[in-house]
């Protein structure tokens, strides 16, 4: 049994809006991103109140925090940011979510990633280690121009941070539009530490979005073999079928709901239930 999730406000700011949608799909899960055109991490306590009793009332949870920790340069102010992760922090405890989505730092355009690996790691466990105190996990994620934006460098993340508190998040798409492979050039070398998949597509000779199995992500493949070896997380749709940028996406209600059935239909047709 794996759980379903989104990010809900690819469809709409307003929660209420954002819940319709979701349910609609009998999805009961929020990665909580944005709302009332906010990032999470700028909520205010009050706000933090409004959706933790929202979401009670329409029996919702909350996946993950998808928070933007880590979509800074290696060589920005870390120590504001920081401040940016314990609020994140915060609010996942709040409201019960187990991971925190993250980053691991772009990279000064033109150069070597492994220059910065030191410094990305030194970062990275400052991070670690709080939520391990915290109770939360880091939830990896690969994404282009950062420094865990190939297969093998989110592997060399997994090894060096090794520990509860960090788990691979797992995006076809992105590998894609790397360049990379996503079966052969990551999930073989990652496949023992993906806890929560993002789930999106995408075509490798142009980079463009598509529902679930329609591009060359391997999505079915990959979730075939990674609930096969006993995965029972989360499957978090990012469809980006209206609008696909650098930090956010968008999706129609109507294109949500293709992005939905096509990822159930995947699941049906490999004999996964879901919730």
């Amino acid at each position: 049994m794996v759980t379903l999730s989104a990010f809900g406000d690819e469809v709409s700011q307003d929660l209420n809006e954002q819940m319709d949608v979701l349910e609609s799909e009998g999805i009961k899960h929020i990665e909580l991103r944005g709302v009332w055109g906010k990032n999470v991490k700028d909520l205010t306590d009050e706000e933090v109140s409004r959706i933790k009793s929202a979401i009670s009332e329409r029996g919702f949870g909350i996946s993950a925090i998808g928070s933007p920790i880590g979509k800074i340069g290696i060589n920005d102010d870390f120590h504001t940011h920081l401040q940016d992760f314990l609020r994140c922090v915060d609010i996942a405890n709040e409201l019960g979510a187990k991971y925190i989505r993250i980053f691991s730092f772009y990279m000064p355009e033109g150069e070597d990633p492994a220059r910065y690996r030191n410094d990305v790691m030194g970062k990275l466990k400052i991070m670690r280690d709080i939520a391990k105190q915290r109770g939360v996990i880091l939830a990896h994620e690969n994404e282009k121009g950062i420094y865990g934006d190939t297969g093998d460098r989110c592997a060399d993340i997994m090894h060096e941070l090794m520990m509860d508190g960090v788990c691979a998040l797992f995006d076809p798409a992105n590998f894609v539009q790397c360049g990379e492979r996503p079966y052969e050039d990551a999930f073989a070398k990652l496949k023992g530490f993906v806890r929560y998949c993002h789930i999106k597509d995408a075509v490798m000779s142009d980079g463009r979005v598509v529902p679930a199995g329609q591009g060359d992500g391997d999505v079915k493949r990959i979730l075939t073999e990674l609930i096969a070896s006993g995965f029972s997380g989360f499957l978090s749709l990012e469809p980006h079928l209206s609008v696909a940028e650098k930090s956010y996406g968008r999706t129609s209600p109507e294109l949500f709901a293709t992005a939905a059935r096509a990822l159930k239909g995947i699941l049906d047709e490999i004999g996964v239930a879901y919730q």
